[in-house]
């Protein structure tokens, strides 16, 4: 698990990253056209650091709330321009400019998920085959006939190659068509069509961290062998004496076959004393072992702070790595972010009817979390993360509300329609129920994050 400070640095980061690059598509956009830039910020507040540069004297700053950003066009609505740079204004321009301006912004981060996806497809995304554990008896995936051992080949006719890719996949099938179609591959090289059927259940099967769960399967994990690695400095396994390589036989008079055996009955305990049988070098040992404690969720659980040891051969064949030459890569990478934005809509979509879990939404927290994840995992898992917060900025951006891009867009447009702008006193009340509208979204995503955290 990632410390604090790797996730807030891999935070900061990442919004910086993201924020940059919705706000210089505005910025080169505005500038493309003719109007005149006077600030491009990243963050809110104080400027921390701030230099003018250009013919413009455009104000590029840093500031201290680096959550978001903006940039401050020359409007006649927001002071007194002079006659000479009237033709600057952001007002007057062309209905189409200013929406190539608003759209600018959202569309940078579609175009930027495009190239993280592309790099990283030409870097290669490794992950694992999406083969099928243990399967729970009276599931879903039971009726539907799935077995242990099998290999998802597709989704909803879309080829997958790696559990990350299926999972994506699965969601959108179902938000897409109701049932998820899986095609697969038996241990014994025939290829089946098969349906879960899900349909009517999509609330429950979005809930966070239980599609696996209420569909009743498991990925493949390998059965590993109750042999310690990597002890946590001054945990209860290091305190009790237990050492890296030390095998776990019994405890308690129960006998261990594999680690998720130990686990469970290390689970089952928390603050317990037990006895554990040991095999070290060859001989038998026997010793107290205290359990500790951790929280997960609103349940205690016993924790001894040790890793289990992985044999380097472990997964030889059960590995997928995605890599794509550079047309493919592009190729790949445009139709990845379209697949992401199409899946990201139909969540919105389905939250707003009632068909999707809204503890989907995340708030800063979960999503520094996620960062500190991502970065801790290397390049192309911190672009793939980048990538996907890309297109749900971008798209969020795009919902049609008044302090959005998409609610000024909307605004525009009804201009068109209309033959003038709206209403001054129109347009403060559309920006008074934005204002409210992404406080209780912003409160909602602080609420799910808080739930998650503390359970």
């Amino acid at each position: 698990m990632p410390g604090f400070m790797t996730s807030l640095l891999s935070f900061i980061v990442a919004i910086a990253i993201l924020v940059a690059v919705h706000e210089w598509g505005h910025y080169i956009v505005a500038r493309l056209v003719g109007v005149k830039v006077l600030r491009f910020s990243i963050g809110f507040g104080k400027p921390l650091w701030m230099r003018r540069w250009g013919p413009d004297q455009t104000e590029y700053c840093v500031a201290a709330i680096p959550i978001g950003g903006y940039v401050r066009l020359l409007d006649e609505r927001d002071g007194t321009v002079t006659p000479q740079e009237a033709s600057r204004a952001f007002n007057r321009q062309s209905v189409a400019a200013r929406i190539a301006i608003l759209f600018a912004g959202p569309g940078m981060n579609f175009l930027f998920a495009i190239l993280a996806y592309w790099i990283t497809f030409g870097m290669g995304v490794a992950g694992l085959k999406p083969v099928i554990g243990d399967i729970d008896p009276d599931s879903l995936a039971a009726a539907a006939g799935i077995q242990s051992e099998d290999v998802v080949l597709a989704v909803g006719g879309r080829d997958v190659a790696t559990w990350e890719g299926t999972v994506i996949a699965m969601l959108d099938d179902m938000l897409a068509n109701g049932d998820i179609r899986l095609r697969v591959e038996r241990a014994s090289g025939s290829v089946q069509d098969l349906r879960l059927a899900t349909a009517g259940r999509e609330a429950e099967l979005t809930e966070p961290g239980q599609l696996y769960e209420v569909i009743g399967l498991k990925p493949w994990r390998p059965v590993l062998e109750p042999v310690l690695d990597e002890l946590t400095p001054g945990g209860p396994a290091q305190r009790a004496g237990l050492l890296s390589g030390d095998r776990v036989l019994a405890a308690d008079g129960e006998n261990f076959a594999d680690w998720g055996a130990w686990v469970d009955f290390v689970r089952a305990r928390p603050n317990q004393q037990v006895s554990v049988s040991l095999e070290r070098d060859g001989g038998i040992l026997v010793m107290p072992l205290e359990i500790g404690e951790a929280t997960e969720g609103e349940q205690v659980i016993g924790r001894i702070g040790a890793s289990v040891l992985v044999p380097p051969d472990l997964y030889d064949g059960r590995r997928a790595m995605q890599r794509f030459g550079f047309i493919d890569g592009a190729v790949a990478a445009v139709k990845k972010t379209w697949d992401m934005s199409a899946l990201t809509v139909r969540m919105i979509v389905r939250m707003v009817t009632g068909d999707v879990s809204v503890k989907n939404i995340s708030g800063p927290i979960n999503i520094a979390q996620f960062a500190g994840y991502s970065a801790s995992g290397g390049l192309t898992t911190f672009l793939g993360f980048l990538a996907i917060v890309s297109v749900s900025l971008g798209i969020l951006n795009l919902l049609p509300v008044p302090m959005l891009d998409g609610g000024q867009i909307i605004y525009q447009l009804a201009e068109a329609i209309k033959g003038s702008p709206l209403s001054e006193q129109t347009q403060v009340i559309g920006q008074q129920l934005g204002i409210v509208f992404l406080l209780l979204l912003m409160s909602f995503a602080f609420y799910n994050d808080l739930t998650r955290l503390f359970g």
